[in-house]
């Protein structure tokens, strides 16, 4: 079932680069994240009430809350800096090298939370990287 939820998580951020790629024609993008923040806060609260998950939230521990904050900080300065690229540049190159954080997850997830190294996650990551490279050092005006 994780499959299914991770391919319409794909799906899902194609959607949101090409939006907003499509949306920042003539706005900064800062502004527009926030814009967009607005709608993410009522749609995730309005999923939290439906599911009546909501008084879950006294049961949180002082360690969750801090990494779930921590997750907060780095997922807001994520997509500032990708909305920022995405103002700048093409939508499939940004894409491209913002993706390749996959790698950078994959390291963390081996050192932080002792998942096991494979060769075919090895394999994965080196053609991640040499992708991203190869994409990043391509003359996008071509």
């Amino acid at each position: 079932m994780w499959l299914i939820w991770a391919i319409l998580a794909a799906i899902t951020a194609a959607l949101v680069t090409v939006l907003t790629k499509a949306g920042l024609k003539n706005v900064d993008s800062s502004l527009a994240f926030a814009l967009q923040s607005i709608i993410i806060v009522a749609i995730t609260w309005s999923v939290v009430t439906f599911q009546g998950t909501v008084s879950g939230i006294k049961e949180i521990d002082s360690k969750a809350w801090v990494l779930l904050g921590l997750a907060g900080v780095a997922t807001t300065l994520s997509t500032l800096f990708s909305f920022k690229a995405l103002s700048m540049g093409k939508a499939s190159y940004v894409t491209t090298v913002e993706r390749s954080s996959l790698v950078i997850a994959v390291l963390l997830s081996v050192l932080f939370l002792k998942e096991k190294i494979t060769w075919q996650l090895i394999v994965g990551v080196v053609l991640i990287i040499g992708g991203a490279v190869l994409i990043a050092l391509s003359d996008p005006a071509k």
